[in-house]
């Protein structure tokens, strides 16, 4: 978690209004070129999953690292261009292709990974040639709670196994060679789960290998956990290393040539650079009564449009108070956004609506600095109730730097038009 000391808070949000979110530019390089130097060492190669977040500042740091990217739209890999990547250093990946998807893979030549059987012959009609990979669902995989699951019966991810001849028979007959194959099974609760997961994935690609003679990499995908919460111990560099090793030779045995592995995180390289600095509008009480007991409310003026994950997930965030509060004997507070939704609580869990925290009690105006945001924060972030979304800042060597700035209404209402429409 970041050091909140190391921030004027409370000069920052007076300069640019709460809520906001802040970045530590320093910390993340600090994740990112240990991540792609682990790599390195180990003969791999990482993309970014840039879903986690999109930003410029973001995709440069992962540049600059000499990480690839893997997009899962057509503005995805437009904006990747836009930033500085090349057409080869982008991997589409998709369940079905919308909007602009399919035109950019032609326009920019970048590489196609399939989703779905019906895609190939999508890309057969719109005059596509070269290469493309392949998403596997390979029957099993997880996510932090059900809903994310990325692999398995219950999962819209990828092509299931006894798909694959068919397909394999369809892009031979496309002259569409397979250069990847690529799954993603997921980021579990347990730090362990990913190297459990991602040795099943190794022996699974290794049954499947001999019948792709024109593969040239495996993509293990994601998953690499984050500890979110405080007593979890974060993924080490030895287990990464031991992991890509172990698939690098096995894949290599299995195929009878070398296999390039790919290692695609997003979460794990973000999610720790930034925080949503919100503050304290109120504190207010329920009593207890025949539906229940009553809780006492912690009233910001962030809420699950500036960051979903807790009312989208029951995800869990830590939450600091910063000023003379925090020293405050610890009790069970609710966090609640403005927001007219009940779902609107920063302090859930994953059945129950509430989940109160035990911390210590704020004051109206005080700042609450919420912790692990870099990922799914701001890339998840809508205009809900006709918000405009709140600024990003910037920190790196003792300064801060608008990056994005809070969206007024006119930002909120600007693609709204009244056009006659040929038919």
């Amino acid at each position: 978690m970041l050091d909140l000391d190391r921030y004027p808070l409370e000069r920052l949000a007076s300069t640019v209004g709460t809520p906001f979110y802040l970045y530590d530019g320093e910390a993340l390089r600090e994740v990112v070129t240990r991540f792609a130097g682990t790599l390195r060492e180990a003969g791999a190669a990482g993309r970014y999953a840039m879903k986690a977040n999109s930003g410029r500042r973001i995709l440069d740091v992962m540049r600059g690292a000499g990480l690839g990217i893997d997009a899962v739209s057509g503005n995805e890999a437009l904006r990747a261009l836009r930033a500085g990547f090349a057409p080869e250093a982008i991997l589409l990946t998709t369940d079905v292709f919308r909007d602009n998807a399919v035109e950019t893979v032609l326009r920019e030549r970048i590489l196609p990974n399939l989703g779905s059987p019906g895609m190939l012959g999508e890309l057969e009609r719109a005059g596509y040639r070269g290469p493309i990979a392949v998403r596997v669902n390979p029957g099993f995989g997880q996510g932090h709670v059900d809903a994310c699951d990325t692999g398995g019966p219950s999962s819209k991810h990828g092509i299931w196994p006894d798909r694959l001849p068919a397909l394999r028979g369809d892009a031979a007959r496309a002259k569409y060679p397979i250069r990847i194959l690529h799954a993603h099974v997921g980021t579990g609760p347990q730090v362990r789960e990913f190297d459990t997961n991602a040795g099943r994935l190794v022996d699974f690609f290794a049954g499947l290998l001999p019948e792709f003679p024109d593969v040239e990499a495996v993509s293990l995908g994601g998953g690499i956990p984050h500890p979110y919460h405080p007593r979890e111990g974060g993924f080490t560099e030895a287990s990464l290393r031991a992991i890509v090793t172990r698939a690098r030779e096995t894949l290599a045995r299995a195929a009878g040539r070398p296999i390039r592995i790919e290692i695609e995180p997003g979460r794990f390289l973000v999610a720790g650079g930034a925080i949503l600095v919100t503050r304290v509008k109120d504190v207010k009480e329920t009593r207890a009564n025949e539906r229940g007991p009553g809780h006492r409310f912690a009233m910001i003026d962030a809420g699950f449009s500036d960051l979903l994950r807790p009312a989208f997930y029951g995800a869990y965030h830590w939450i600091d108070i910063v000023g003379p509060h925090g020293s405050r004997p610890p009790e069970p507070i609710v966090v609640a956004g403005p927001l007219c939704e009940s779902g609107d609580v920063f302090t859930r869990g994953e059945e129950e609506l509430l989940e109160p925290r035990s911390m210590p009690l704020p004051a109206p105006g005080d700042l609450l600095a919420i912790q692990d945001v870099g990922a799914y924060g701001a890339a998840m972030s809508m205009n809900y109730l006709s918000i405009g979304k709140v600024p990003e800042l910037w920190w790196e060597g003792g300064r801060a730097r608008l990056v994005s700035r809070r969206q007024s209404l006119d930002d909120v209402l600007a693609a709204e038009c009244d056009e006659a429409v040929s038919i």
